[in-house]
């Protein structure tokens, strides 16, 4: 893009488009949809609403409108379930503040849900994922795991129980991560998503022309996922991803291979990871304390370029 106006686009691969409208205002925007993870409907459309408006909350701006976008069966399914993924967005956008101005929908083969989300920041204080600094520390918000949840979920391998805490994190909204890394000057962020926690790291460590070093066992991680892993419960995402992040990444002998295979699981509506100066992640830890899943996982470090140790 050559529009002076465009201040965050493709070339970085950050979490939402920035487009400057005037010096004191900047649009966010982002879209973001995706099949069903969970079987409950209601549950999939917060999922899916809390995983679009977090690439907002990761930009460190605010969310104001958005729109639906659905694909559905409406020959095969019956309309109510239609009926529950948009009630389950909109009491996301409710939580958020957010008004949906309406949407588009297609009939498909596959339910697909999601939405298109726009939000403002001011010019000045976009967070964006290409200023990580050498001494920063890395740190995550959310536990990961939630793709190899969802394909035991899908296989029998758990009950709707033991995916519960999945799905209460994944459809809490990082506003509050959102504020405390603004509130405490972080250099960079990003959220968690498809490409798994190694994946964004290292958009982040090749949009900052840093390297990464990561200490798997401090990673949060979900109950009992270590062990899905190792008896086989893997989605072919998650693979993809770890094959892709051989390439950047190297791990210490003492990283077993299920944490590697999970440090690529491809998440759902995950954590923002963030890097900021030592000096203020204590402040950015104390204000998340009672969430109860914020960690420092490594730090920013001299190295090649968009690089990632993992000990």
């Amino acid at each position: 893009m050559t529009d002076p106006n465009v201040l965050v686009g493709v070339a970085t691969s950050d979490d939402a488009g920035v487009y400057k409208l005037n010096d004191q205002l900047a649009l966010v925007q982002t879209v973001d949809f995706f099949t069903p993870i969970v079987d409950d409907p209601y549950d999939f459309g917060r999922i899916a609403a809390a995983n679009a408006l977090s690439d907002i909350y990761a930009m460190g701006a605010i969310p104001l409108t958005a729109l639906n976008i659905c694909a559905f069966p409406i020959d095969d399914l019956d309309k109510e379930i239609l009926s529950r993924i948009l009630e389950g967005g909109a009491e996301i956008a409710r939580q958020a503040g957010v008004s949906i101005l309406g949407g588009h929908t297609i009939k498909d083969a596959e339910p697909k849900y999601g939405m298109a989300v726009t939000g403002t920041v001011h010019p000045d204080r976009i967070v964006t994922n290409a200023g990580a600094r050498p001494g920063d520390l890395l740190l995550l918000t959310k536990p990961i795991g939630t793709g190899i949840l969802s394909t035991a979920l899908k296989r029998g391998a758990i009950d709707e129980a033991a995916m519960a805490p999945a799905i209460e994190q994944m459809t809490r909204l990082n506003f509050r991560a959102s504020e405390a890394m603004i509130a405490n000057e972080a250099h960079a962020a990003t959220d968690v998503t498809g490409f798994g926690l190694l994946g964004h790291a290292r958009e982040m460590a090749r949009a900052s022309h840093v390297a990464l070093a990561i200490d798997a066992d401090a990673v949060p991680t979900y109950d009992g996922v270590l062990d899905l892993i190792a008896n086989g419960v893997v989605p072919g995402g998650t693979k993809d991803n770890a094959a892709d992040h051989a390439r950047f990444t190297t791990f210490a002998a003492t990283v077993s291979d299920a944490q590697r295979l999970l440090l690529s699981d491809a998440t759902t509506s995950g954590g923002l990871l963030v890097s900021i100066h030592p000096d203020n992640a204590s402040h950015f830890l104390h204000a998340l304390d009672d969430l109860g899943t914020v960690r420092v996982i490594g730090a920013v470090v001299e190295g090649p370029p968009g690089t990632i140790v993992v000990r």
